[in-house]
C-alpha cells in the first residue's frame, strides 16, 4: 500500500494585480465637511494555474460617499500565487475562499489605505474581515 503525501501549502509570491482610484468631486470635495458612508464589496477568485499552483485574487472595491455623490473610489485587486498539495477536495474550498483571502487582505488594506491618504483623504482602514464566515455564508446561499 502506498501512503499518501503529506498536505503541502506554500505561498510562492503575492502581488498587486489592480489598481484604480477616482476623485470625481475634486477638488469640490475638499470644501466640504467629510461626513462619509462606506460601501464596501469584496470579491475572492481562486484559478487553478497547474497541477498544484493557484492564483488567488481578493479585489476589493471601497466607494466613500458624500450623501449621494462618490467622494472617491479605490479599487486594489491583490493576489497571490500558492502552491497547494494533497489536501482533500473538501478542504480546498476552504483554503482558496477562507486561508488566502486572510494572507492577502493585509496588503490589499494598507494598499487601500496609502492610495486613498494620498488622494488627499483620510487614511481608509478598513477592518478586518473574516473570510471564513463569508465563505460559509456564501455557500449557504449557493
Amino acid at each position: 500500500m502506498s501512503e499518501q503525501a503529506a498536505p503541502h501549502f506554500a505561498i510562492e509570491k503575492i502581488y498587486l494585480r489592480d489598481l484604480s482610484f477616482e476623485s470625481p468631486m475634486s477638488p469640490q470635495v475638499f470644501t466640504q465637511p467629510f461626513n462619509s458612508s462606506l460601501d464596501l464589496q469584496v470579491n475572492v477568485e481562486p484559478q487553478q494555474l497547474g497541477e498544484h499552483h493557484w492564483q488567488v485574487s481578493l479585489r476589493i472595491t471601497a466607494t466613500v460617499r458624500l450623501g449621494e455623490e462618490t467622494a472617491f473610489l479605490v479599487e486594489v485587486e491583490q493576489a497571490g500565487l500558492f502552491v497547494i498539495a494533497n489536501f482533500a477536495p473538501e478542504d480546498m474550498a476552504g483554503l482558496l475562499n477562507s486561508y488566502c483571502p486572510t494572507i492577502l487582505f493585509p496588503y490589499a488594506r494598507e494598499t487601500m489605505a496609502s492610495v486613498s491618504l494620498k488622494g488627499g483623504f483620510p487614511p481608509l482602514e478598513l477592518q478586518p474581515l473574516n473570510f471564513e464566515a463569508l465563505h460559509a455564508q456564501q455557500q449557504a446561499t449557493a
